[in-house]
């Protein structure tokens, strides 16, 4: 071999390593992928609404504030929107806490109850229980109006009022308040609330002094949670407020973009409005949680059993009201659905209906191609959602809690930004960007599928974190050791341990998944629909026995759902029995 082939040769080796060393390992590809990923879905969208927002062909612009804000009936529609959040917020807390404290320091009766009405209402969506409470108090059709007009007159509820909204947004959002203060409750110890009995405090004092106190954290979590819920909130307001013109953001922007032509620039100075609020929700609730957390710790290494308290003469007057809360809550909205379903048209009760109760609306369900076609993309959503989600935060989580990667808690903030964006806005931010994106997915079955995963993306990233934080990083080490790459160890050492959480985060994801309406109801086109949206185009058209017949097939889906993906739970540890 001539010096001039060595040469040759030498450089082609040298090439070939400065090539390797520019193509990425799997590690790199699949690390810079997933943060590449969180950030388009958290950055991308809001970008594209501030810009579509301010600016226009011709540079910065204020028209849309002017279009939106430049009305009379603005100072309604702000105080309209702080009332129904607030109202919603304090008796959703009035609520689960009190029912919360029952549940775990009393001797309360009928606590198999407690389980149904914290679960059941978070299953059935959000837009069939507000349409549940129309069958009930509804001027017109109200069959709770109709028991008590021989007592009280002609219709004395009135679903349609901003009284009403609280009402159906407070109760729906109780479950959620009363199981973060049963865990709450439950890790206090009681010894405290005895040392304040024992030195001459009142109950009364001893829970407003000391219980209340002790448990704030939990509380603050507990209305921000509801805050935020309540002001993205769009099915109780499009179906309760509309019917007399009350009006808050997220109906507001609905309407605003129904109009012809539809004006994004207004909506998006409305979304622009509500986010801030809620962005200062968010900020006041963590100010107020930070100042004296130390003073709040109360689980030490000093074990305690709470002992429930006799309630004495007042046990009858408590089994009344949790039995009324479960009626409200659980039974009562899902009779009415069932008895709606049977009927050929919708009539108030009486002996003659019932002997005419038919399943005629399950039989056209069958042939009804909408719905059909509706059940199967919310499922392909649901388990899309769900799957992406967890696969794609458990990579999330290792990144924010293992790597050694400068930025990894920006990572995590970013997956968490989600979550102060209410639906109606974060379908505004995605119409922004996709309406002039080249891309044509724009009123297709992916843009969905793109706006549940950024929705749940938070919820995805809390459940790894706290799976992955449960892991030692030795038993990674361990495998890394004996030569297996990074990604064999993930998926072999790793994914089977983060199992249960992984899981448990998937089954959460596919039922709020199967039941979203806010983000979808603006990103949806004909033949795309899924079960939520065709039940709202049901109620506007009328068609109120088919609706409730649909209602009943979604419940009984995401029950068997939850039962199936619980039982698979159970194989991989979700439980400890």
């Amino acid at each position: 071999m001539t010096l001039a082939d060595r040469v040759m040769d030498r450089s082609e080796v040298v090439e070939e390593s400065r090539w390797r060393r520019l193509v990425p390992t799997p590690k790199v590809a699949i690390v810079a992928g997933v943060a590449a990923l969180v950030g388009y879905l958290a950055l991308v969208p809001l970008g594209y609404l501030f810009w579509g927002t301010f600016f226009d062909n011709e540079g910065l612009e204020f028209g849309g504030f002017r279009r939106a804000y430049g009305n009379d009936r603005m100072g309604e529609l702000l105080q309209n929107s702080l009332s129904f959040a607030i109202g919603a917020a304090v008796l959703s807390l009035t609520v689960g806490t009190t029912l919360a404290y029952l549940n775990v320091r009393t001797a309360v009766p009928f606590k198999a109850l407690f389980f149904a009405a914290s679960i059941v209402p978070l299953i059935v969506p959000g837009i069939l229980y507000t349409i549940s409470w129309i069958f009930l108090a509804s001027p017109d059709i109200g069959l709770l109006n109709t028991a008590l007009e021989p007592i009280f007159g002609s219709a004395p509820l009135d679903i349609f009022t901003i009284w009403g909204m609280i009402w159906v947004e407070g109760l729906h959002s109780s479950p959620i308040v009363f199981l973060l203060m049963v865990a709450a409750f439950r890790s206090m110890d009681p010894s405290l609330e005895e040392s304040a009995l024992m030195s001459g405090a009142t109950r009364l004092q001893t829970l407003r002094k000391v219980t209340l106190p002790l448990v704030r954290p939990a509380l603050l979590s507990s209305v921000l949670i509801i805050l935020i819920t309540s002001l993205e909130s769009f099915e109780v307001p499009a179906l309760l407020g509309l019917q007399n013109n009350i009006y808050v953001f997220t109906s507001r922007i609905y309407f605003v973009l129904r109009t012809y032509p539809p004006d994004l620039a207004a909506a998006g100075a409305l979304a622009v409005g509500l986010l801030l609020i809620a962005v200062t929700g968010v900020a006041i609730s963590r100010l107020l949680a930070g100042r004296g957390s130390g003073t709040f710790q109360t689980i030490t290494g000093k074990g305690f059993r709470p002992r429930p308290m006799d309630l004495g003469r007042w046990k009858p007057v408590v089994g009344t009201g949790i039995l009324l809360y479960f009626s409200a809550t659980v039974l009562a909205p899902l009779l009415v659905l069932v008895y709606t379903s049977l009927l050929p048209f919708y009539r108030k009760p009486s002996m003659d209906v019932f002997s005419a109760l038919t399943t005629d609306n399950y039989v056209e369900l069958l042939h009804l191609d909408q719905a059909q076609t509706a059940l199967r993309n919310s499922l392909m959503l649901g388990v899309g959602t769900a799957t992406l989600v967890m696969a794609v935060m458990a990579i999330a989580a290792w990144i924010a809690i293992r790597s050694r990667i400068p930025g990894r808690g920006v990572l995590e903030q970013l997956t968490f930004i989600p979550l102060v964006i209410p639906g109606l806005v974060l379908g505004l931010a995605l119409s922004f960007v996709y309406l002039r994106s080249p891309i044509p997915i724009y009123g297709t079955m992916f843009i969905l599928l793109i706006a549940y995963c950024t929705k749940y993306m938070p919820y995805g990233m809390r459940y790894a974190t706290t799976s992955m934080g449960q892991i030692s990083s030795e038993l990674e080490e361990s495998a890394l050791v004996s030569g297996a790459s990074w990604w064999k160890t993930f998926r072999r050492v790793l994914l089977p341990l983060l199992a249960p959480g992984i899981l448990a985060g998937w089954v959460y994801i596919l039922v709020v998944s199967f039941r979203e309406l806010s983000s979808s109801i603006l990103l949806y086109s004909p033949g795309n629909e899924v079960l939520s949206i065709l039940i709202f185009e049901q109620y506007e058209n009328g068609q109120f026995t088919v609706l409730a017949a649909l209602g009943v097939v979604m419940v009984l889906t995401l029950v068997v759902l939850v039962t199936i993906a619980y039982k698979i739970g159970a194989r991989v540890g979700l439980r400890n029995d």
